[in-house]
């Protein structure tokens, strides 16, 4: 702000940085959940089922998990002084 960003601009960053290291770690988390139950699969013969639902449900739960955990310092940056932001750098 104190180089005129606006506060949509600040929303926006925040946003769009959570979302983006959300979905990426979700990624993350179902490739290697998808690989480790094919690990226990070849190594130990159980039989392991992977369902779509699963899948889709832990990747939601990720993402709105960091959107909202972005969100919250976002709004909270964007409702800051400049002034007072400043101060304590």
């Amino acid at each position: 702000m104190s180089i005129g960003a606006r506060g949509i601009d600040i929303l926006t960053q925040f946003l769009i940085e959570s979302i983006i290291i959300s979905v990426t770690g979700g990624i993350i988390g179902v490739i290697f959940g998808a690989a480790a139950s094919f690990c226990v699969k070849i190594l130990l013969n159980w039989p392991v089922s992977i369902q779509i639902f699963s899948v889709i449900l832990s990747f939601v739960v990720c993402s709105v998990t960091g959107i909202f955990f972005g969100w919250y310092p976002a709004k909270k940056a964007a409702n800051l002084d400049p002034i007072e932001a400043l101060r304590y750098e």
